[in-house]
């Protein structure tokens, strides 16, 4: 039984996306994941389960600062439609132009992230709590920059390689200024 459970999600893993993010690389606006986030960031967005019935809502605010170590740290507060507050701290290193990796405190492991031209896909698996306990939910996570400081976010989430949900958010910058 557990090699299934490992095979399923390895495959699931493997299987979440054929799409190569360097194929937007000449797109625009060119998605700067640091300049982005840095500042403050407001984010809308809602939570579908599998067949696409919406479950949950909520409003993101986050304020992302540059360490002393060139990483970049998001604070995100979020405020759901139900009342929950909860948080998260990410930090997001850079490991070269394109590529970053993440940490927060319910990621296990680390996140791993690719951004070309508008693009931005990002993967890692988070410890999320369901009916008081802690499923490990894989999340593959595709953001487009558009016009205007719009950044659209679109979150496949899976479980031993089965499509459970979808996270979809809409982040605008704030204060934005046109490149």
């Amino acid at each position: 039984m557990r090699h299934i459970v490992i095979f399923l999600t390895v495959l699931g893993m493997v299987g979440c996306s054929a799409v190569d993010v360097r194929q937007y690389a000449e797109n625009s606006p060119k998605l700067s994941l640091t300049e982005y986030f840095s500042g403050t960031t407001r984010g809308w967005g809602m939570v579908q389960d599998r067949k696409g019935r919406l479950t949950r809502q909520f409003v993101v605010d986050i304020n992302g600062e540059i360490d002393q170590q060139g990483n970049l740290v998001l604070e995100e507060f979020f405020v759901w439609n139900d009342g929950e507050r909860s948080a998260r701290t990410w930090t997001i290193r850079p490991i070269d132009e394109h590529a970053f990796t993440g940490t927060a405190a319910d990621v296990v492991g680390e996140a791993a992230g690719e951004s070309y031209g508008n693009a931005l896909h990002w993967r890692y698996s988070l410890e999320v709590p369901v009916d008081g306990r802690s499923w490990q939910i894989f999340f593959d996570d595709w953001m487009f920059l558009q016009p205007e400081g719009i950044l659209i976010n679109r979150t496949e989430m899976r479980k031993f390689g089965l499509r459970v949900g979808e996270v979809t958010i809409v982040f605008r910058k704030e204060h934005h200024r046109e490149d």
